[in-house]
């Protein structure tokens, strides 16, 4: 399975963003693993907003690399899966390292998994 109007061989990568067909477009980061990706008919999303809520601390600040430059957020205590077809191919481009570790750190406190905060 793979996202509406890909190729066959193509599947989501960890890290990527996606417009994601809801009741509206809205965006989302990748975050399963790629061994699942590829073989499932659902990922894992985190959302991707741009509306600023100062109490939220699970929510990771991400920068847009295209101009204009713009300011997200990943909701991180918002994971949840969705079926592949959702996404619209291509993928709008990949978060850096250093945003997808934020991102993984952010899941780990809202689900009280054990972490070790690491420089970021």
């Amino acid at each position: 399975m793979t996202p509406r109007g890909a190729p066959a061989d193509r599947f989501p990568r960890r890290g990527e963003i996606y417009l994601v067909r809801l009741d509206k477009d809205r965006q989302a980061v990748v975050i399963s693993a790629d061994a699942l990706n590829r073989y499932a008919f659902d990922v894992c999303v985190v959302p991707i907003t741009s509306v600023e809520r100062p109490r939220f601390s699970l929510r990771v600040p991400l920068q847009s690399a295209k101009p204009p430059q713009m300011r997200f957020l990943a909701k991180c205590d918002q994971v949840t899966m969705l079926d592949k077809t959702l996404l619209r191919y291509p993928p709008l481009g990949p978060l850096n390292d250093e945003a997808l570790k934020a991102i993984e750190q952010a899941i780990k406190r809202a689900l009280q998994l054990p972490y070790q905060l690491d420089r970021v």
